[in-house]
Parts: C-alpha cells; structure tokens; sequence
C-alpha cells in the first residue's frame, strides 16, 4: 500500500501525522511512503530523518493526496483539501464530525473512507488514540488558564497556586475522565484550589481515591455547577460523549454570573464545544470575552506543543495504521471490532451512529457497506 503524509494545513498546526520510525518500519512491511517535503519541520523532523527511514519526499500536498492510497494526518481536513477526496481513497486522522456538517458532507459526496482516531473503541471501553491528545490538551489547559489569569493577557490578574498569606485560584474542572485528571494533576501541582464535577459517581469515588482527599468532587447537576462557577477563577470544560456532539451544560447566564476577569479553556470545542459562549478559536487569535469572560477555546491546543504531541500520538495511532495497511480496510475491520468503530465514513454513508443522530442524517452500520461491492 502507499501511505501518504501530508503537511499539515489547519491554523499553525505544526504535528505530523507519522513519524521517521513510523516510516521505516511500513517499509519494512512492504508498503511505501510519500511525505510532502517540510511535513515534519514543525514537530523538529527533518526532510532528511524521513529520507533516511526510506521515505519518498514530495514537493506538494497534491502529489501525496493523489498518489497515496492511504493519507494519514493530524488534524480534520480543511476547506482547501476537500479537492483531494476521491473515492476509495482511505483518510485516517482526527475528524470530529459532528460539528462539522460541510466536511461530512463533501467527504459522503466523494466516496472517500474516513477512519477517526476519536472514535477507535477498544473491549475494554478505552478511547486509545484519543488519550494522549486529552492528555497534553488537560495539562496544558491549565498552563493555558494560569498565563491567561495574568493581568497583561485580560485575566483577573491571580497566581494560580497564591502566596502565603493570599488564597490560590479557585480552578473547576468539568468532566473527571483523561483531561480532567490531567488538568486536576497540573492546578495541584501548581496550588490551586481544585474541583471537579462529574454526573458518574463512582468516577469522583476513583478521583478521590488518585488524588488522596485533596480535590473536592461534586456530583453534577445545574445548581452544583452555577455555583461552583460564581466562585471561580479558572474553569475547564472536558466533557466528552465519544463521536458526538458536547453537551453544552455551562449555560450563558452561568458565564454572566463569574467574576469579571475569570478564565474558561473549552477543551470540548473539537467536538462544539460544552459551554453554551464557546466557539473555535486558533493560535492565532486564541480568545474573546464574554460577560468579561475571557474564553480560551483553540481546537487543535496540542499543537503548541507539537514535539510532544506528535511522539505521544503516533505512540498511539502506528500499530492502527500498519493495521490498516497490512491487512486493507475490510479485513482489517473485520478482526479488529475497535479499529471498525473508528470507520466514520465509507462508500458515500455515514457510519458512525453519533455523527449521524448529531446532524440529523441517515447512517449505515459498517458490515452492511463492506459486504457491498
């Protein structure tokens, strides 16, 4: 098979979605790669540690796209890449779909297959390529929210973790899964005051227990967050429903009612994000107000970090992408149930439930589609 590696195109999207290792080790595999030339710059790979690995390296993002008959990247397609689909040709990456009504339709149109990280779902109820991006995105949501707080950048002008004498912030955190007890991790480590609110009790049993009594854990309800909130200096959304759209439980009265200066970093934007104000914003121009509010809400936050995020992440997606590779689309989702899970799109039908109920369409389950020819 010939696995394509695009750059990158979305707003200072600086990951990549294989690296060099990765690379060598598809050829050994006898499969081959084409990487369009500076793909990996930004994540401190060179053009030459993917020619060493035995990579091909192309001039353009068309060459990769029309060549390849797999493309693996990062981030969801942009505007600007819709022109590549074609049919049979497989996409494997982050899509999170269900905001995103103009992609899901020019991707059913074309016939391509989408296979989303987000949405690989393993026996054991574990999320595996979406961990390490929740990861990175919860602690950095809360270094993100400490500089905000900051005076010079808008904030209430508060030390996260106080001083002797004057209290630390107040930090909510909403949603107690992978980002939660990562942010939770980092506001304590830090000093800070930290709750969390979670609607599943046995989940704040297990947070209490990791963190020793030393988070507050309240069941979620509306009274529990509107007040939680008032008193808060930084609030993180980490709400997740896999593959569909976030629930926007933080309404906008409860926004008008923090403090003025206060924080919020919405870390469920790429799915629409979970508080009733948020929509995406890039590193670019990475915030705006609200009730003097200030929002933080960048859907691709993991790419500031992109070193990281691009070993953390290809940790995670390679044995899924060798799969694929080795085995084609159909044999390989046909013994693996929760790489079949990831299939988000195939044959011009959306196949992934949540995606269809969140835009109101139609949806076809996956064997009925492989079994078509």
């Amino acid at each position: 098979m010939l696995i394509g590696v695009p750059k990158e195109v979305k707003d200072h999207e600086t990951r990549v979605g294989l690296v060099p290792s990765g690379a060598a080790a598809l050829r050994e595999n006898g499969h081959e790669v084409l990487v369009e030339s500076h793909a990996g710059e930004g994540s401190s790979l060179s053009n030459e540690d993917y020619e060493k690995a035995g990579a091909k390296i192309v001039p353009s993002a068309a060459e990769v796209w029309n060549k390849a008959d797999l493309v693996v990247k990062v981030k969801e397609p942009q505007p600007s890449e819709y022109g590549y689909f074609r049919k049979g040709l497989i996409l494997f990456t982050y899509l999170h779909l269900a905001p995103l009504p103009d992609l899901t339709q020019a991707m059913v149109d074309s016939g391509i297959t989408g296979v989303a990280y987000e949405t690989i779902l393993e026996p054991n109820g574990t999320l595996p390529l979406l961990v390490p991006m929740s990861e990175v995105a919860g602690r950095m949501a809360v270094q993100v929210g400490a500089q905000y707080l900051e005076r010079p950048n808008g904030g209430r002008g508060i030390l996260l973790g106080g001083v002797p004498g004057v209290a630390p912030a107040n930090v909510a955190i909403i949603g107690g899964g992978i980002v939660g007890t990562n942010s939770a991790r980092i506001a304590l480590g830090m000093g800070a005051h930290v709750t969390i609110i979670d609607r599943n009790l046995n989940r704040l049993r297990e947070l209490d227990d990791i963190f020793n009594g030393m988070v507050v854990t309240l069941a979620s309800n509306t009274w529990t967050i509107s007040e939680t909130l008032r008193h808060s200096d930084l609030v993180i959304g980490a709400v997740l429903i896999p593959g569909a759209s976030a629930p926007r439980i933080v309404r906008r009265d409860m926004i008008a009612n923090m403090k003025r200066g206060s924080v919020v970093v919405d870390v469920a934007i790429d799915q629409g994000g979970c508080f009733e104000t948020s929509h995406a914003t890039t590193h670019t121009n990475p915030i705006y107000f609200v009730d003097n509010v200030l929002h933080y809400c960048v859907s691709n936050m993991p790419a500031a970090v992109p070193h990281t995020s691009t070993f953390g992440l290809t940790n995670a997606t390679f044995p899924y992408l060798l799969e694929l590779a080795n085995k084609g689309l159909d044999r390989a989702c046909a013994e693996h149930k929760g790489l079949a899970a990831g299939v988000n799109i195939h044959r011009g039908h959306i196949t992934y439930q949540a995606v269809a109920d969140s835009q109101g369409r139609p949806w076809k389950e996956l064997p009925e589609l492989c079994g078509a020819r």
